[in-house]
């Protein structure tokens, strides 16, 4: 049976700081969920921390035990992501939320002649607002990670007889037939 992890005595200024990241809203998810599993493991000393992870939404057992580990020789620092490798961030936070925050507003609000966005008129948009241009393909994949999704217009009355022959007689005279 593999030995069981036990969270080291932490100082007073470290309670306090893992409990005002515990319940942070703005820090990361991820963050804060190693924040909670340490708090979780100082209320009750006997959990373990396997368990403590599995309260916390970690999917797998050992994840609990590994930011125990990392928390107890690094302290805070250590709950932190490490430096990951590949390409740098090409483009800021602050950059992605005034794309989202632009998203987000009607354009006619903002001025434009058109009531919704597409992903060229919003990319156009920004590059005219903010001096910096982002590729189509980086809108979508924020706007996606955010949430947000395209929805498909419709058009009922283009090319109608294609999608229902008897349309026109359905319908009846239009006001502009007299």
């Amino acid at each position: 049976m593999p030995k069981r992890i036990r969270l080291r005595t932490l100082t007073t200024e470290e309670a306090k700081a893992v409990r005002r990241l515990a319940k942070s809203r703005r820090e990361s998810k991820r963050l804060v969920q190693r924040a909670e599993l340490i708090a979780l493991m100082t209320d009750d000393p006997n959990l373990p921390a396997t368990q403590a992870g599995l309260r916390v939404g970690f999917k797998s057992l050992a994840t609990g035990s590994h930011w125990v580990k990392r928390f107890n020789e690094a302290g805070l620092a250590g709950l932190q992501d490490k430096p990951r490798p590949g390409r740098p961030v090409t483009h800021t936070e602050k950059v992605r939320s005034q794309l989202i925050d632009l998203a987000l507003q009607k354009p006619r609000t903002l001025g434009y002649p058109f009531e919704l966005w597409t992903l060229t008129r919003l990319q156009d948009a920004f590059e005219e607002r903010y001096e910096q241009h982002l590729a189509t393909s980086t809108i979508w994949e924020w706007l996606v990670d955010e949430g947000l999704h395209w929805k498909r217009q419709q058009s009922w009355f283009h090319d109608p007889e294609q999608h229902d022959p008897e349309f026109v007689e359905k319908r009846g005279p239009s006001s502009a037939v007299i």
